[in-house]
């Protein structure tokens, strides 16, 4: 015999109760079934706020109408769909339910609550109602039904509103009832009785405990719970994008992710399973093709996975209790226990120090107040003689638990779970190793439990390395920098690596990318967004999404988002930039980025801020990092000046190279910044810098390409017109230098002791700079390892594809 129990989704509408009814016929096709099912979707939230609404007649009415209206609902569609559909009967039964319902309601008018037995009643409706209808729709296709009455047959133990069952009992008045083997068996899920005969009801998840009773009752071969997911994940799907199917899991996992708060199944439910040794397979009626999960002994499962998933527990409370009673005397725990359970309060979990000082226990916060009520109660007098210290509480935590086989003597599992919380800037207030041998727990803040739950489960479950991106600017390097991530998605799977971006803006508007937005189309959701962008919107999305490998890239050149990388790090985040304002900045703010990445332990990546994607900054720091020494260095640093510089060659003028320089991208968003000399001292302060050179951007001598009556341009155009003013005096240094068999280059020049300057160089076919031109910059280092023959680096060094580039190597390097 199989025991199939279907929960409210599965029976939300018409379609699906039909869907069920054809699930039951196939199982019955080959053996016995027995089917227990729960009230469809909503109703039960309908019934409860009957009880819940302080015997408003009128709200009630209301909330009773609405249950009665979905009922109707269903059955006229299922009518349309199965013509043949006992209807009227159906619906005879329906307005005889709602009409008691209405009774009771008017019979306790005057009372400010109802009676629990009548709760019960009232709570139980939908269940009730589940079995007329598919009762009625088995029927109409000729199949025999035996119903089971729950109140007669499931014996409970306890009161009304939350009973346990007593199995032996109830298996024995069950094997007296004269069942067909060809009938399909229907129970209501949910409902027990108690010695009485009177209604009760088995409180949460009780429809699945009735499921695993019935199972026990009848010596079922196997019970399928029918929900509305493809069976157990590893963990909440809500929360976790990349959550993956357990094919198997053992009764012991199986309780304790339910039991750390997991809503696949209760412990109550997987229990008597257990005991019986009947297995049990999850499966979900959206997706009846999915294999499910099945739940069994140890011994039957797979278990080539240790690990089985990452859960929560919220609206958790820990208190602390300290004190030399603790030490003297061995019956406090015990005391405590003893009274907890008397009143009927769970603890959680419980921790204590070595010393035996003082210990902590976790529980729900509802039941808070009357446990520190208790507490001091119990011991009012310990207290006031000051052998136990004031009880401290702490509240909004959560119970983060990582489940699986014997976890807790696998060496390296914990030490992973630490490291993810440590990278997250998570501080854990107790841990639970070892009191389970299937479980690892840890109390944190409430606040915290998202992003540690995505980022611990990632470590353990998702073999890909993710990168988390936090885009800031959108310009020509932002955008070909998200075309670049695209186009590269295959050769980094490849690789195991994936690239999320999860935050995209400019400086009006943030779009936050979720997982139903695919990076194809971000160009139309961003869009579409509303939402505007300021530091504040910013601050507090890096606050809630401090993930693993978190990077915060700063495509723009504001001077204001560069002040912000120190409070970056600190939330948790990688830095990239191609802005050079941070490091051409005060040398206090300097050095306080290094300090803080150290303190931090986060890397700060800004390749592309001297020479875009050539890789000059990384080189550098390697020849210092082995001891090297910069004797001096001359570089053309600007691709813009490089390409300008190139085009006067050609009998070019100064205006109109500049112009086409501006219109390839290769310059600034106004070319002044190029010509005044200022980006280019801007990268040799960042080179000198890099050396050791303890110095500012203003001790760098630079000549002006351009008179000072420039700077009052105001716009980009008239700055251009402006320039052919002297267009004749350039014409005339290029003759001059050609003459001598020299070109002109605008050079910037690093001398021993840290001397910096930038101006126009005549330099002559023996030079490495000579034959520069056309964007590309070239450097040569002459150090300690390199001379005479100094290192060159040559290249491209302006353009949104290399710059992007720069950028997308840098982001490589955080997992690399």
């Amino acid at each position: 015999m199989k025991l199939l129990k279907f929960g409210g989704t599965s029976l939300a509408n018409a379609e699906k109760f039909l869907c069920v009814a054809d699930i039951i016929e196939k199982n019955q096709n080959n053996e016995q079934v027995a089917t227990v099912l729960s009230a469809p979707a909503k109703i039960t939230n309908y019934l409860v706020n009957i009880i819940e609404n302080d015997i408003n007649i009128n709200k009630i009415l209301e909330q009773i109408d609405l249950a009665e209206k979905i009922f109707i609902e269903i059955i006229r569609n299922i009518k349309k769909i199965q013509s043949y559909f006992l209807y009227e009967e159906t619906k005879q039964i329906i307005k005889i339910e709602f009409n008691k319902l209405k009774k009771i309601v008017h019979d306790f008018k005057s009372f400010k609550k109802y009676p629990e037995n009548i709760q019960a009643i009232i709570i139980s409706r939908g269940e009730i109602l589940s079995i007329w209808i598919m009762k009625n729709i088995l029927i109409s296709r000729n199949h025999q039904i035996t119903i089971i009455d729950p109140v007669e047959n499931i014996v409970s133990i306890g009161n009304f509103l939350n009973s346990a069952v007593d199995i032996n009992e109830s298996k024995k008045r069950i094997s007296k009832i004269n069942i067909n083997k060809n009938n399909i068996i229907l129970m209501a899920g949910f409902i027990a009785g108690n010695k009485k005969n009177e209604l009760v009801i088995l409180g949460r998840n009780g429809s699945d405990y009735s499921a695993a009773i019935l199972a026990c009752c009848l010596n079922a071969n196997l019970c399928e719970i029918w929900t509305d997911v493809d069976g157990v994940l590893t963990s909440d799907p809500k929360k976790i994008s990349n959550t993956s199917l357990l094919k198997s899991i053992s009764y012991e996992e199986a309780m304790e992710l339910s039991y750390f708060g997991a809503k696949v199944l209760h412990p109550k439910t997987i229990e008597p399973l257990k005991n019986f040794n009947i297995p049990c397979i999850i499966k979900n009626t959206s997706n009846i093709q999915s294999q499910g999960t099945l739940i069994c002994k140890n011994n039957d499962c797979n278990q080539n996975n240790i690990l089985k998933g990452v859960t929560n527990l919220d609206n958790i409370v820990m208190f602390t209790m300290s004190g030399c009673l603790l030490k003297q005397k061995n019956d406090v725990l015990p005391r405590i226990f003893n009274l907890f359970e008397k009143e009927n309060i769970n603890i959680i979990l419980i921790t204590q120090s070595s010393s035996k000082n003082n210990f902590s226990f976790c529980t729900l916060e509802k039941d808070s107040q009357k446990i520190l009520f208790i507490l001091n109660k119990l011991f009012k007098s310990e207290l006031k003689e000051k052998l136990l210290n004031s009880i401290h509480i702490i509240s909004n935590l959560s119970i983060l638990s990582i489940i699986g086989f014997n976890i807790s003597q696998k060496y390296d599992i914990a030490s992973k779970i630490f490291c993810a919380l440590g990278k997250s800037k998570v501080n854990v207030l107790a841990i639970s190793q070892g009191s389970s041998k299937h479980s690892i727990s840890v109390v944190i803040k409430k606040e915290n439990v998202l992003k540690s739950l995505q980022n611990i489960h990632n470590t353990l479950f998702y073999n890909k390395k993710i990168i988390n991106v936090f885009l800031l600017g959108i310009g020509g390097v932002g955008r070909t920098l998200i075309k670049q991530i695209l186009k590269q998605k295959n050769f980094l799977e490849n690789k195991n690596i994936e690239i999320k971006i999860r935050t995209i803006s400019n400086s009006k508007k943030i779009l936050f990318l979720n997982d139903l937005i695919d990076l194809k189309n971000w160009e139309k959701h961003f869009q579409e967004s509303k939402k505007q962008f300021n530091l504040e919107i910013l601050n507090k999305l890096l606050k809630e999404n401090s993930f693993l490998n978190s990077v915060v890239i700063d495509c723009t050149s504001d001077e204001i988002l560069s002040q912000q990388y120190i409070n970056f790090f600190s939330k948790g985040f990688h830095v990239i930039t191609s802005n050079k304002k941070a490091n051409t900045s005060s040398l206090k703010y300097y050095n306080d980025i290094r300090n803080t990445t150290l303190k931090e332990n986060k890397k700060f990546l800004y390749e592309t801020n001297v020479g875009a994607g050539l890789p000059i900054i990384q080189t550098l720091q390697n020849l210092v990092n082995t001891g090297d020494n910069l004797i001096c260095f001359k570089g053309i640093l600007s691709g813009s000046l490089s390409f300008i510089f190139g085009k006067l060659e050609e009998n070019i003028l100064l205006s109109d190279a500049t112009k086409k320089a501006k219109d390839l991208g290769f310059t600034e968003p106004n070319p002044c910044d190029d010509l005044s000399g200022i980006d280019v001292a801007r990268k040799l302060l960042i080179l000198a810098r890099e050396v050791g050179y303890k110095i500012e951007l203003e001790d760098i001598e630079i000549e002006p390409i351009l008179p000072k009556n420039f700077q009052k341009c105001k716009n980009t155009k008239e700055f251009l017109n402006k320039l052919k003013e002297i267009d004749i005096s350039f014409v005339e240094r290029v003759r001059k230098a050609r003459n001598i068999g020299k070109v002109l280059r605008f050079v910037g020049t690093i001398e021993k002791g840290g001397k910096c300057s930038v101006k126009i160089e005549e330099i002559n076919s023996d030079n490495p700079l000579y034959k520069v031109k056309n964007g590309e910059n070239a450097l040569t280092f002459y150090t300690n390892y390199y001379q005479p023959i100094p290192l060159v680096l040559r290249g491209y060094g302006a353009g949104n594809d290399v710059t992007a580039s720069g950028v997308f190597s840098d982001l490589l390097r955080i997992i690399l």
